[in-house]
């Protein structure tokens, strides 16, 4: 597990970075929709997200949705990195903080590159907890 300290750039997401903080450009963003998961009924968003190193899916989810704006710029604090399909992808969850920020000198959507962060390699994702949910088991050892 990698934790970010400093601001990222897009190129530099590398799948188990976690509490990623990064300011993005929103490309492109999609309608929010409800899907099942082992924990539950859970809505989700999908945008692209860029900087002037390239751009990345970011999925927000829960308590994210619904925080971004198209063409707009944004500080997005907490978030972590994974792979999805083959490809590298920012997510944003109910810790994380999304601010939007007014930079007149970030790159427009048109000066944003094509590239994405490369990912190489196998990545096994960590178990994410949820709490009340699967995060705790009980012990069934033998009784005296």
């Amino acid at each position: 597990m990698y934790v970010s300290k400093d601001k990222v750039q897009v190129k530099d997401l590398k799948p188990g970075m976690e509490n990623v903080s990064i300011k993005v450009r929103v490309l492109e963003l999609n309608q929010p929709r409800v899907i099942q998961t082992r924990a539950g009924t859970r809505t989700l968003s999908e945008a692209v997200v860029g900087d002037e190193t390239g751009r990345v899916k970011l999925t927000l989810w829960g308590r994210a949705v619904g925080k971004l704006s198209e063409g707009r710029v944004f500080t997005i604090e907490g978030a972590w990195v994974t792979v999805f399909k083959g490809k590298v992808q920012l997510n944003a969850g109910s810790r994380t903080e999304i601010k939007e920020i007014s930079d007149e000198s970030f790159p427009s959507s048109s000066d944003i590159p094509e590239n994405e962060p490369k990912f190489e390699g196998e990545y096994r994702p960590r178990s994410r907890a949820f709490p009340g949910k699967r995060g705790r088991r009980s012990f069934r050892g033998r009784r005296k």
